[in-house]
């Protein structure tokens, strides 16, 4: 039984010690390679924090965050990806509600990271795999750490206006990645190339399906995504298999023509997930790269990455969209209406929920917001179980299939990111110049927008957004408005608002 994340490591390593693990532009490293240098990190760890205690990686995606993660487990605790490319608002909001004694860094960070993280002990990531390996001490850790012991806490947009973590255990990864590889034949001929920052759960995806079938994981830099010819070299030059990517990282290649200067000959398999995937770049991809397997998936951090799946079918016309389609094994997806009616009809729409393994450990440090997601099942009344309504909704096609509609609340999916339309109204408020405001978020264009009334230029307010909330956050339409429609109870009407500025409200 496997009840550690490690343990597949340590198969992989034992099975094939030699074969590439992980690469990264020329560096890389081989199974024995990997477990040996994580080994190292957690050997180090060991005196600095405590069982199940929460570590922040500070620092560009790449081995050294990988040997971080793995050597935060060996050492007993869990990890959390402090994405670099964030505001530091943002960065030391985040570490103040995971409340990490430690943060992990690179010597060129050391400094920016003691500035950012005040309350932190500060290591860095070269000191700490320079430490002797301490077999025994690993050992006892280990023994005494059970399935349930969290893995890893994402962060995402919160209501409040402070990121909201979510607590992902061993066993739900180690559930979910079986079943994950078995389904779309992942092996350990693949070479998976890795789009999503770390600090994103499609990353999950990569590094768990490589270290749990000995597959080659390639860390593709994010500088990258900025020159798509560049792009494109690095995909066919390490010979990419598998692409397990955002749909705003595809639909980026194949807006400039990426796949015209060079196809990818040796991909076989490209699964994707965050967003729609718009028509006519799936048939780009599809004219370019005819034999590969292409799937659709869909879930949210708080399940285990994905809980549906669609493969797509050679000859379907999906001009009219793509199922989210049917669960992953040991996962059982099911619509609800008003909160306790299990709707099995075809055609209508209920909140997309789900149970099982997968399931998330819950919020961290947010009883409140447990409490309102993670209920107990009203379809079971005879034990106490779990499920976790996604606030997504759905309706079933008339192949039994499912299908996503859109959202229950406030919450909006844009550039594969699950944001809270209320966070980016509030860092909107609390700007100097900025009297009203409010988001609106144009499903058809997949475009953010935010409207306001105040005295500051529509420029200055996008650069005053860009020191306080992350790019996928800041509305890429900004509008000045002379009024905004109240309600009777003076709230902002955002609906009659927009609609009283007709096509430009929409449209510009």
């Amino acid at each position: 039984m496997i009840t550690n994340i490690l343990r597949l490591l340590e198969k992989s390593a034992a099975e094939r010690p030699d074969k590439r693990a992980v690469t990264e532009n020329e560096r890389h490293l081989t199974y024995a390679e990997l477990l040996a240098q994580s080994r190292r990190i957690g050997s180090a760890l060991v005196g600095h924090i405590a069982p199940r205690a929460p570590v922040g990686i500070y620092m560009e995606k790449g081995i050294d965050a990988l040997c971080s993660f793995f050597g935060t487990v060996c050492a007993g605790g869990f990890y959390t990806m402090l994405n670099t490319e964030l505001p530091d608002g943002r960065l030391s909001d985040i570490c103040r509600v995971l409340g990490a004694g430690t943060v992990i860094t690179t010597d060129e960070l050391r400094q920016k990271a003691a500035e950012l993280f005040p309350k932190a002990e500060i290591l860095t990531a070269a000191e700490l795999a320079g430490h002797e390996e301490d077999s025994a001490a690993l050992e006892r850790i280990q023994s005494r750490m059970i399935d349930t012991d969290p893995l890893y806490v994402n962060f995402t947009s919160g209501s409040t206006g402070t990121p909201k973590g979510i607590a992902v255990c061993h066993r739900s990864v180690i559930d979910f990645i079986s079943c994950f590889t078995e389904l779309f034949g992942i092996t350990e001929k693949d070479v998976i190339a890795n789009q999503a920052p770390f600090d994103f759960d499609v990353s999950v995806k990569d590094i768990y399906s490589a270290i749990a079938v000995g597959a080659e994981l390639v860390i593709v830099p994010r500088q990258l995504f900025s020159a798509p010819a560049k792009l494109i070299d690095y995909l066919c030059d390490n010979k990419t298999t598998t692409m397990i990517w955002a749909v705003s990282a595809l639909c980026l290649i194949s807006t400039f023509h990426g796949l015209d200067y060079k196809t990818p000959e040796t991909v076989n398999k490209i699964l994707f997930s965050g967003e729609v995937m718009p028509h006519k770049h799936l048939l780009q991809w599809q004219k370019h790269l005819p034999d590969a397997m292409y799937v659709n998936l869909y879930g949210p951090t708080e399940i285990t990455c994905n809980c549906t799946y669609h493969i797509l079918e050679k000859g379907r016309d999906y001009s009219e969209g793509i199922p989210v389609g049917v669960p992953f094994p040991n996962e059982d997806v099911f619509l609800l209406a008003d909160g306790r009616e299990l709707v099995t009809e075809q055609g209508r729409t209920g909140v997309i929920t789900v149970r099982g393994t997968a399931l998330a450990l819950g919020y961290y440090r947010l009883d409140d917001k447990n409490s309102e997601c993670f209920v107990r099942n009203p379809l079971n009344d005879r034990y106490p179980e779990t499920v976790y309504l996604t606030g997504d909704l759905g309706f079933y096609n008339d192949r039994g299939e499912l299908v996503f509609c859109g959202r229950a609340d406030h919450q909006v999916k844009y550039m594969g990111h699950r944001i809270e339309l209320e966070e980016i109204e509030r860092a909107m408020a609390a700007i100097d110049g900025v009297e009203r405001c409010f988001c609106d978020f144009d499903e058809k264009k997949q475009r953010l927008k935010g409207y306001y009334l105040g005295t500051i230029d529509k420029n200055d307010l996008h650069a005053a957004m860009k020191a306080v909330l992350p790019v996928f956050m800041i509305p890429g339409y900004l509008r000045k408005l002379d009024e905004i429609v109240l309600n009777k109870n003076g709230k902002i009407d955002r609906r009659k608002t927009i609609e009283q500025l007709g096509g430009a409200g929409r449209g510009s």
